[in-house]
């Protein structure tokens, strides 16, 4: 039998963060197979400690990766804390670095530095390229509903996570508008539509097809417009701030799904940071036709039971097999070697 892989999963710094990549019901089954598996104590995650220890799994305080045995995997969605310096471990998160994001450099530095490396879920791929385990279609789905409430004037803030059925309760108490989602066909757009028509709006679908020669005019004459287009290199933007200027828009809301906003490959330069929990709506225009924007980086942790759920159900068979050996991580491992050796020649960009 082969070795199987030590899993530390640690506690995501970040307030605001209420998700787990890895739920109870699925750590229960890894055990089973004979991966160990720590986790760090979290009072904010969505799954209580004690599920996880009565899975099978170590427990461990919150922060203590940092002396986690060498041959762990620690495991985590968001950022890391800003120390160590050097990063020993191989870190298994949503690293963001390398498309020349801020902190990309750095984040890349502290690896190098340590020995360490960055196995990013984004390019957690098969063969033909598809990610193997994504929050796509709960980070449409709340990406839109907060557009729908702000439009009508019902989103409440700060934001607070709440479960499917209270989101669905609040979209369907109102109607009117119209809504336009970019990236339809992938997970996000799904998720996106699927919001919208149970806020009992018809949202109007484009892919590649409408975005490979864009119909200005028609994209602004929404009030509402989702974006959930991902791309690895520059293209024409979707909306400029001529656009928002423009004297016959009628968009009012920017939802920004993807959140690409430190990226050269941002498709809505328009802005320059993400908004938040606290303050989840950025004024891009004042006047008598106003334009707002949501863009928050964590909308799936607003859902976080069932963005968990399906997520951990799609990471957990990845882990069983987490090896140097393994097509999928074998391609995270390079993936993360070209971006490092990128840092250091001075090219932050990997394809």
């Amino acid at each position: 039998m082969p070795d199987m892989p030590r899993l530390w999963m640690r506690h995501e710094t970040r307030a605001s963060e209420r998700r787990a990549p890895l739920v109870p019901e699925d750590a229960a089954k890894l055990v089973e197979q004979g991966v160990e598996i720590t986790v760090e104590e979290s009072a904010q995650r969505a799954f209580p400690l004690a599920d996880y220890a009565a899975a099978g799994c170590r427990t461990a305080p919150a922060g203590s990766w940092e002396e986690a045995p060498q041959d762990s995997y620690v495991l985590g969605l968001k950022e890391l804390p800003g120390r160590p310096d050097r990063l020993r471990h191989r870190h298994i998160f949503f690293g963001h670095a390398y498309k020349g994001q801020s902190g990309a450099q750095e984040l890349l530095g502290r690896f190098t530095a340590g020995g360490g490396a960055l196995l990013d879920l984004e390019y957690l791929t098969d063969d033909d390229g598809r990610r193997l385990a994504a929050f796509g279609y709960w980070a449409g789905y709340v990406g839109a509903a907060l557009a729908v409430l702000h439009h009508r004037g019902r989103l409440e803030t700060p934001l607070r996570p709440v479960d499917r059925p209270a989101l669905d309760a609040l979209l369907m108490a109102g109607d009117g508008g119209t809504a336009l989602v970019i990236g339809a066909l992938g997970r996000s757009g799904r998720g996106a539509c699927d919001a919208l028509e149970a806020a009992g709006i018809a949202p109007t679908r484009w892919d590649v097809a409408e975005t490979r020669s864009l119909d200005r005019a028609a994209l602004l004459g929404h009030d509402i417009v989702v974006n959930t287009v991902l791309t690895t290199r520059p293209v024409p933007p979707f909306v400029t701030h001529a656009d928002l200027d423009a004297p016959d828009r009628r968009t009012a809301v920017i939802s920004d799904v993807t959140c690409d906003v430190t990226s050269d490959c941002n498709v809505l330069p328009v802005y320059d940071e993400v908004t938040t929990w606290d303050r989840p709506v950025l004024r891009l225009r004042d006047g008598d036709r106003p334009a707002d924007l949501i863009a928050i980086d964590n909308l799936p942790s607003l859902l976080p039971a069932e963005s968990s759920r399906a997520f951990s159900a799609e990471l957990a068979p990845q882990l069983g097999r987490l090896t140097d050996t393994d097509p999928a991580w074998a391609r995270c491992l390079r993936t993360f070697e070209a971006a490092a050796h990128a840092d250091h020649t001075g090219s932050t960009h990997v394809r």
